[in-house]
């Protein structure tokens, strides 16, 4: 297309055609876009007129949470520890068994392409129902407690880790894979020697990461008995007691933050 040139040496942007087929095409896209979202807000029944109305209730609920109830600390202090007990294990087991998985379901390293594309299949399954679901099935399986939360969260943080440390496999260089199969080591070499050590930082960073991402999602698995700092949350709402529920917030922010900040310390001398 030529640009029309104006006579001083400048140019002048060609006008815009509504009617061209891509306009119309892009109008169409905003449109949709829209009613999408229109829909969205009134499926969720947006209502700002009730959370006006239902300010005044909740700083008067606020109000009673002062001063924080202080006589159960050591109960306290014993299901934060329980909560990140149960996202330690759950999260060290899930990328002990990820760790072989993502290196089968990488599409240029697995040796067996059809067991791969299962395995991301199971994988794309763990991590699309979310922590919470599984700690629920758990539960009826073995009961309430701790150990139904870590199972919960290893099914789940096994699809995240083999879904973010296969793509990270999948970008490696093939000349050293190349190199390491010509000089005649079979494939369970080639991945314990070229491919493991390559991705071992990024299996760290992604585990650390999900290890603090897992604390924060342990605090609500008490919810369904699944153990935790959740079970006196729970508790504290159903009795309306905002003195206790005060006290396990601060404590959740407080167990949350150290969690964080160590997490983050700790990928900054591994990666």
């Amino acid at each position: 297309m030529r640009i029309p040139i104006e006579s001083a040496g400048g140019y002048r942007e060609p006008p815009i055609d509504w009617r061209s087929p891509a306009m119309l095409g892009r109008l169409a896209v905003v449109l949709v876009v829209l009613a999408f979202v229109a829909a969205c807000f009134v499926t969720a029944r947006v209502d700002p007129v009730a959370l006006v109305r239902g300010m005044p209730r909740l700083f008067q609920w606020a109000a009673t949470a002062w001063p924080p109830q202080l006589q159960e600390l050591d109960t306290v202090a014993l299901r934060a520890f329980e909560t990140v007990a149960i996202a330690t294990v759950g999260t060290l087991m899930a990328a002990l068994i990820a760790a072989p998985l993502s290196m089968l379901v990488a599409a240029n390293v697995t040796p067996a392409p059809r067991v791969g594309l299962a395995l991301r299949w199971f994988a794309n399954a763990c991590r699309g129902i979310d922590t919470v679901v599984f700690a629920l099935l758990f539960v009826a399986a073995v009961g309430l407690g701790p150990f139904a939360g870590v199972l919960g969260m290893i099914v789940h943080s096994i699809g995240v880790i083999t879904k973010l440390n296969s793509e990270a496999i999948e970008t490696l260089a093939r000349a050293p894979l190349e190199a390491a199969a010509m000089s005649g080591a079979d494939p369970v070499r080639i991945m314990s020697h070229a491919v493991f050590p390559a991705v071992l930082p990024n299996l760290a960073s992604v585990s650390l990461y999900l290890w603090e991402a897992n604390v924060r999602t342990s605090t609500v698995l008490g919810i369904v008995g699944a153990g935790g700092i959740g079970i006196e949350i729970k508790s504290a709402i159903d009795l309306l007691d905002f003195q206790r529920l005060f006290t396990l917030t601060v404590a959740v922010l407080v167990m949350v933050t150290l969690i964080d900040q160590l997490s983050a310390w700790l990928r900054r001398r591994l990666v």
